[in-house]
């Protein structure tokens, strides 16, 4: 049999991987099978004739990645990963949507089961491969040497309606016509239904026409045409110098009493749904979970094609070790996520020099490092100057050439950040910067990323109305607070210089993701070179002789305030600790004790920040006091702003007086 022939056991297959999601969904009384009913075709032409993959070994580093971006889709993905063996028991199956079961509602990042990255938002799949696709062709230029293909994989895509109707896709579709990423194919089940009802109520533009704009090769097939799949598939991997999506008509819910209704969608079938289903398919209607054995022989037969693929890569990594020693070794601390030994000793030291401002800072580190870390890869959306993000002896990535060590991801917050994460999941230490009110912007995909606790580093500069003139339009308020709220993001907003070299030390060490929040306007040298940043805070300045009367809690710019406030309190008679504070996370990740030294609990604590004042009551206490910011910022120089919002000298001696006073008369 030809690998383009397809018979009645493929059919067979195909079948089997529908009911299996039918009836874990059915079990859970919870999810869609209008996805897994509908696409089963094409996950079955791919898994069986295309997909290169080993699932003995899930995380082979040149398999090819499936990534199932219509999320909601999450039944057929198991049905498929169970079918083919990889670490999805049929327990699993029966359990899907269950606590404590790998069967989540969307599929959660898991690459040892064969999960790429976590999926559901609609929109971050098809971005994130993407910044698959531009990992394998920055891989490959730099460690494919003739006759060694070490990366030479494809990146293949299920995605919906959905996924390209959020804006996201636009922005990462966009880059990848503009990069030539030949070897991403995105298979789009073009089923014309979204929860709604059909998509002409919303959506009616030509979606190929406009791939097309983008510098994609398009093609349009039917979905449930085993053969015209196959052969649409063929003809993108023929396409080399373009990215590929292929429009594959579909029926939502083929096959069952609800095909092509948008009910189909999110709900169960009901038990008669189920049954009448099973009957369509010609499957046992009193049997769950059943997997025929003419379908389990088909899929072992396929499995040999990539466990043979696997064998031969491994053969020639072999004689590749032998030809290209040094590459290897490089080779092996990308694949393991490890940074090479020594770097660190690169940190520059800011002790002694003028004022910068920690975006500057943060510019003069990476042109320390970034030569001496090769899996680092930096970008920016369309703020390079702004940001200080490339390295002075960067060069760009452009179409036809990937040997460079920078992105220009236009002006693309959301896509960046998508992409990113994509890049992060294929053994690359991506980095990109805008300014910190854009985090907004990109905030659906950074929340994947903490979903995921990828090593991605955020530069987010312009930190506060410090910036000035752009005013409030370009001015965070709330923005640190609702990053500090997010589970498994660092937050850092470095002082000044050394503490700027100390954050990226701790982002680059991290192996979950980090935000460095910079500053715009130049900012004193305060902090010495081996400054406790890595604990989150510590005490900066202490009084000469005795407990100090009150703390001034500070991060970023309004550190070197709460030093200058120092001398006018002592001459009010009042002794003053000042405690940087760069990082929340840190901090609360130190012991008790530490943390009771730093900020002792009976002590009078003002904090000052030039942002929103929610959440600082868990350090200062419900006696404390913060300067901050609950309004929206104004347009006029930074020193002007800054003070006209409170942030002088004179305004901390005054609060931090009114505080001992209100604390003395109880």
């Amino acid at each position: 049999m030809s690998s383009s022939t397809y018979d009645k056991t493929d059919q067979l297959v195909a079948n089997t991987l529908r009911l299996l999601a039918v009836d874990e969904i059915q079990a859970a009384n919870s999810g869609h099978p209008g996805l897994p009913l509908g696409a089963a075709d094409i996950a079955t032409v791919l898994w069986t004739r295309f997909l290169k993959h080993d699932p003995a070994h899930p995380t082979w580093p040149d398999r090819d990645r499936f990534i199932l971006s219509a999320g909601h889709g999450s039944a057929l993905l198991y049905a498929l990963l169970h079918l083919f063996g990889y670490p999805i028991s049929m327990d699993d199956l029966k359990h899907f949507r269950q606590w404590g079961y790998v069967t989540a509602g969307h599929p959660e990042y898991d690459p040892e089961r064969g999960i790429e990255v976590t999926t559901g938002p609609l929109g971050q799949g098809i971005s994130n491969a993407v910044g698959m696709a531009l990992a394998e062709r920055w891989l490959a230029a730099r460690f494919n040497r003739p006759d060694f293909p070490v990366v030479d994989h494809y990146t293949y895509v299920l995605a919906g309606d959905g996924d390209l109707m959020e804006g996201v896709s636009h922005e990462a579709a966009s880059l990848a016509g503009h990069w030539g990423l030949g070897k991403l194919i995105v298979l789009y089940d073009d089923n014309h239904i979204s929860i709604d009802g059909p998509t002409e109520i919303a959506f009616t533009e030509d979606v190929l026409q406009r791939f097309e704009a983008y510098g994609w090769h398009v093609q349009r097939v039917d979905g449930h045409d085993m053969a015209a799949v196959d052969a649409a598939i063929r003809q993108a991997q023929a396409e080399t110098d373009r990215p590929s999506i292929i429009a594959c008509r579909t029926h939502i819910g083929y096959g069952s009493p609800r095909q092509d209704t948008a009910k189909v969608h999110g709900e169960p079938l009901g038990e008669e749904g189920v049954r009448a289903t099973k009957r369509f398919f010609g499957f046992p209607e009193d049997k769950t979970f059943y997997i025929p054995d003419e379908a389990r022989r088909r899929v072992e037969e396929m499995k040999t094609a990539g466990v043979e693929a696997h064998a031969r890569w491994q053969a020639m990594m072999d004689a590749y070790r032998q030809a290209h020693p040094d590459l290897a070794r490089e080779w092996d601390l990308f694949v393991r996520g490890e940074l090479p030994d020594g770097w660190k000793k690169h940190l520059p030291d800011f002790t002694g020099e003028k004022p910068l401002a920690t975006r500057a800072a943060s510019g003069k580190v990476l042109d320390a490092i970034a030569p001496h870390i090769p899996m680092l890869l930096g970008g920016s959306a369309d703020l390079t100057g702004s940001n200080k993000t490339k390295p002075k002896d960067a060069k760009d990535i452009q179409r036809g050439d990937f040997s460079g060590n920078y992105v220009h991801y236009g002006v693309r917050e959301h896509g960046m950040a998508a992409i990113m994460n994509g890049l992060a999941t294929h053994y690359v230490r991506p980095y990109g910067g805008t300014f910190l009110v854009f985090s907004d912007y990109m905030r659906g995909a950074l929340r994947v990323t903490a979903l995921m606790n990828l090593p991605v580093v955020f530069v987010f500069t312009h930190d506060s109305i410090g910036l000035g003139e752009d005013g409030p339009t370009h001015q965070p308020i709330e923005h640190l607070m609702a990053l500090r709220a997010m589970p498994n993001l660092t937050v850092i907003r470095p002082a000044d210089g050394n503490e700027t070299a100390q954050a990226w030390k701790v982002a680059l060490e991290r192996t979950g993701p980090t935000a460095l929040i910079l500053s715009r306007q130049g900012l004193p040298q305060i902090t010495p070179k081996n400054n406790a940043l890595t604990r989150g805070a510590y005490i900066l300045a202490d009084p000469l002789s005795g407990d100090p009367d009150i703390i001034l809690i500070a991060t970023g710019s309004e550190v070197a305030l709460a030093l200058e406030a120092i001398d006018p309190l002592l001459a009010e008679g009042v002794s003053a600790r000042v405690v940087s504070m760069p990082s929340w996370e840190l901090f609360d990740a130190q012991d008790e004790a530490y943390r009771a030294s730093v900020l002792p609990p009976d002590k009078p604590k003002l904090a000052i920040e030039a942002g929103a004042t929610l959440g600082w009551a868990r350090y200062v206490g419900l006696k404390g006091d913060v300067i901050g910011i609950d309004r929206f910022g104004a347009s006029a120089p930074g020193k002007v702003v800054m003070a006209k919002y409170g942030f002088t000298v004179e305004n901390v001696v005054t609060r931090a007086l009114t505080l001992l006073l209100k604390i003395a008369h109880g």
